[in-house]
């Protein structure tokens, strides 16, 4: 049998010890190899024997006799000693890491880059990846935000929350807004199916085919939809839709709007039509404040499911597109339930403006 290349003479003592180490069931697993590959060794097997009866590495089955002959046993019982890493970063470093991406910016750029962090204060961008990361910062993104400075602000969130989590009784309460601009997308060319390890394409080019306006307005209570697609948003196409509704619900009803300030909601015309049917009632949003408007929320909806991915060869054929989904929605409608207080939507306001005004001297 082919030898080891080291040679080892174990004394009577040794191998009594390596025997006990090998064979006590107390013994880590890690000691009790080394311990079985050392007297393999003296025995004179060779490697590859050693490496299958031991189910140890080539590595260990070298390493280890040679570390029993530099340190003993002893040798076997501690791990190899590792090389000392890196000194950690000072914290000035780290802190200087820190109030760069979160308070300042780069010359000739909008933001930090992590390699441009790393270079302006002498490391790794690893490491600057790891500062940031402790730090939950993130200086490549950022958020859009509008804050209302509509004075009724707070009296327009209670008004409208106060409609969705208590409707009035013997009335319909209706989210009404205008998805407008509709585009009739067509594709240059047809994509291909998503198959596995491959998502469905599309091509980003496209032709267009004109646009429609999809009116809707949701029930707050059952979720249902009243929906029309007209060519345009103006006052006349606003009036057409306000007079279906007036033919879909029930006369015995109130109707209270919920409406965002689009100039075409408050035209002469539409104050006129409003004032000849008296069981309508207008409840706007405030200023920059639409998303008070649940009806968003089924926008968003639509969009994602019929309308972004969406082929059209026509505006006819994107408006029955339109028509059949309300109709899917329709057959089966949930409401969307608003949890959000209104004094957690007024303080968060309060809050931003305040923020805004030590920013700027003041909000306007």
């Amino acid at each position: 049998m082919a030898r080891t290349t080291h040679e080892i003479r174990l004394t009577r003592k040794e191998r009594a010890e390596l025997s006990a180490l090998a064979s006590n069931g107390n013994t880590a697993q890690k000691i009790a190899k080394r311990a079985r590959i050392v007297l393999l060794t003296a025995d004179g097997w060779s490697v590859n024997a050693i490496m299958r009866e031991a189910n140890a590495s080539k590595t260990s089955v070298w390493n280890w006799p040679k570390r029993f002959l530099e340190a003993g046993v002893d040798g076997l019982k501690k791990d190899k000693s590792k090389k000392p890493g890196k000194a950690p970063l000072p914290d000035a470093v780290r802190a200087k890491v820190v109030e760069m991406a979160a308070t300042g910016r780069p010359e000739n750029a909008t933001h930090w880059s992590l390699r441009m962090l790393a270079k302006a204060n002498g490391i790794s961008a690893r490491s600057v990846e790891r500062i940031l990361a402790e730090h939950g910062l993130k200086p490549h993104l950022t958020r859009t935000f509008k804050v209302s400075n509509d004075p009724a602000f707070a009296a327009k969130v209670r008004d409208i929350v106060g409609l969705y989590v208590n409707p009035p009784e013997k009335a319909v309460v209706l989210c009404v807004d205008e998805k407008s601009q509709i585009q009739a997308l067509d594709r240059t060319q047809p994509g291909l199916p998503m198959k596995k390890g491959r998502a469905g394409t599309m091509t980003h080019d496209y032709k267009r085919h004109g646009t429609t306006t999809f009116f809707a307005g949701l029930d707050v209570k059952t979720g249902a939809v009243i929906g029309d697609c007209l060519p345009k948003h103006r006052a006349k196409e606003f009036i057409a839709f306000l007079k279906k509704i007036d033919r879909l619900v029930a006369k015995s009803l109130a109707v209270h709007l919920v409406l965002d300030n689009y100039a075409t909601h408050k035209t002469a015309e539409v104050k006129a039509w409003l004032a000849k049917h008296p069981r309508f009632h207008s409840h706007f949003t405030p200023t920059s404040g639409s998303w008070l408007n649940l009806v968003e929320r089924l926008f968003a909806e639509i969009t994602r499911q019929r309308i972004r991915r969406g082929v059209f060869t026509s505006v006819e054929e994107l408006k029955a597109a339109i028509a059949a989904w309300v109709d899917a929605w329709n057959a089966d409608p949930k409401p969307f339930v608003w949890t959000a207080k209104p004094g957690t939507i007024i303080a968060k306001q309060a809050r931003a403006k305040k923020t805004l005004a030590a920013l700027s001297g003041g909000c306007k």
